[in-house]
């Protein structure tokens, strides 16, 4: 990666934090954890920019200027919601198990 696009990277992060603390209280907590469970669950697709997360956030913004609650636009279950997000992504925990299940036929083939 260049420096170019990691300097590029950073100024979209940055902008990106500015826009989450623009939200209300309930929304920037709400964010706060998706954000903590996706990184934890790891869809692939984090890596590559923050397209995901922006596209929450815009979600958000707009659920707050319509004057809903967060947990109106999430609906109660948090963890449903970002699961729901990502089901058709590729997690590391696939990646991971894909890993594991070749290493295992290769090993056993010997």
């Amino acid at each position: 990666m260049s420096i170019k696009k990691i300097i590029e990277g950073k100024k979209e992060w940055r902008v990106h934090v500015s826009r989450v603390k623009a939200l209300p209280q309930d929304y920037q907590i709400v964010y706060k954890e998706i954000q903590k469970y996706l990184f934890k669950v790891g869809p692939v697709e984090l890596n590559e920019g923050i397209g995901l997360l922006s596209e929450i956030l815009s979600f958000f913004e707009e659920g707050a200027a319509a004057g809903k609650g967060v947990l109106e636009v999430t609906g109660t279950n948090v963890a449903a919601f970002c699961d729901e997000l990502i089901e058709d992504s590729i997690t590391y925990a696939e990646l991971y198990q894909e890993s594991v299940n070749q290493k295992v036929v290769k090993t056993m083939k010997k």
